[in-house]
């Protein structure tokens, strides 16, 4: 589950991770306010949306498209200003290379109270899924994608693999901040900043830390200076309360209903319809839909169950997507049997006008007495016998 820098910091804070003072605003008025809080002379404004790239990103009017900002980052010196950039930012479209050219509206933005950065750095903490442990990774090239960073110069990202049986050390706490360059006071803030980070990761369940920029202050404080947490949503059953960090209007509409109906969906950017049952299925499908010609428009698994109800959701989710020019049902029947699936199929049918070509292979228990039953459906699907044959069936549908 993704969630707000704002939401972020408030979490790593609540750790004793330092991060700058900061507040958040719905309105130019409050942003004023806020600054005035936190008091000084500088303060930056930062956009809350759920992508990367804010500070080289562009705000544009949602209805013209006119540019109304360069960037979505700004640094404040009067208050006046403070009230001028989130005026700009607030209710206005945020397009980033993440969000691509639709954008995402700025509903909030983060005041935070400047700080003297005498250098920056990079740091973050995930799974890395080939050892099956936890690792965290600094680099000396702070406020850089650290993808172009691990392409371009990757001997510049130091990294230390975390023993789950005795977790996050101090030796390796210091081997990084060494890495970093780090010496004296700095040297000392930055080892106990990446212990406590390391705890908060931990006893969050998180799946993703990523601090950029990571800065040492010309006072020797080590900050997190912007932060990216993204939580695990299979661990959330043991922290509740980060249900409430949730904001649905940064999430596909189409992804938001599928939660509701206990449905895996994500959306691509292709035109075939996929409704799968079993994550490894459907990701063979897309790939078998990739290999005939064609290009996916969505991950649906609709689970072990594949009801008619199930069935009839997934329709209308896939359905939503305004791109998706034809569906591709590829189910294994081994909970269900493959024709109480098949009765699904055609009952949700019915219930749904779609106009679209639905392509049709079920595989399993009673499947040749599925097939007869969408064959004597009345309804004109395309049944496909082999996972091959189903991709060039729904490539061919929609080339017609």
């Amino acid at each position: 589950m993704k969630i707000h820098e704002y939401q972020g910091k408030e979490i790593l804070r609540s750790f004793n991770v330092p991060t700058p003072k900061g507040g958040v605003a719905t309105t130019p008025r409050q942003a004023v306010a806020v600054a005035e809080k936190l008091g000084g002379k500088v303060w930056v404004v930062k956009s809350q949306i759920h992508a990367g790239g804010r500070g080289k990103g562009q705000i544009l009017d949602p209805k013209t498209r006119e540019l109304v900002l360069d960037g979505g980052v700004k640094v404040a010196k009067s208050l006046k200003q403070v009230e001028e950039f989130a005026g700009k930012m607030l209710k206005n479209l945020l397009v980033t290379i993440q969000t691509g050219e639709e954008g995402k509206i700025v509903r909030r933005v983060l005041i935070e109270q400047g700080v003297n950065i005498e250098k920056e750095f990079y740091a973050g903490m995930l799974l890395d899924r080939s050892q099956s442990q936890n690792v965290m990774m600094v680099s000396t090239e702070g406020g850089m994608e650290i993808e172009k960073v691990a392409a371009e110069t990757p001997e510049k990202i130091l990294k230390v693999v975390i023993d789950p049986k005795v977790g996050f050390q101090a030796y390796q706490a210091r081997e990084l901040a060494f890495g970093l360059g780090l010496q004296g006071t700095a040297f000392k803030n930055g080892v106990t900043f990446l212990m406590a980070l390391a705890n908060a990761y931990e006893r969050t369940d998180a799946s993703l830390f990523e601090i950029n920029p990571l800065v040492l202050t010309k006072e020797g404080d080590v900050l997190a200076l912007d932060a990216k947490v993204n939580l695990d949503d299979n661990a959330l059953f043991r922290h509740p309360g980060f249900l409430k960090l949730r904001d649905k209007s940064e999430e596909d509409p189409l992804e938001v209903k599928a939660t509701a109906f206990n449905l895996n969906y994500i959306k691509l950017d292709g035109n075939v319809g996929c409704m799968v049952n079993g994550a490894g299925l459907a990701m063979a499908t897309m790939d078998i839909i990739k290999l005939a010609g064609g290009e996916p428009a969505n991950f649906l698994d609709v689970g072990g169950g594949a009801s008619a109800e199930t069935t009839e959701q997934g329709f209308r989710i896939i359905l939503g997507d305004k791109h998706v020019k034809a569906i591709l049902i590829n189910i294994f029947g081994g909970i269900v049997r493959c024709d109480r699936i098949a009765n699904g199929v055609v009952q949700a049918a019915r219930n749904i006008h779609i106009t679209v070509p639905i392509v049709v292979r079920l595989a399993g228990t009673n499947a040749e007495e599925a097939a007869e039953i969408l064959e004597k459906s009345g309804i004109n699907f395309l049944v496909a016998h082999s996972f091959k044959e189903a991709a060039e069936k729904v490539t061919k549908a929609i080339a017609a």
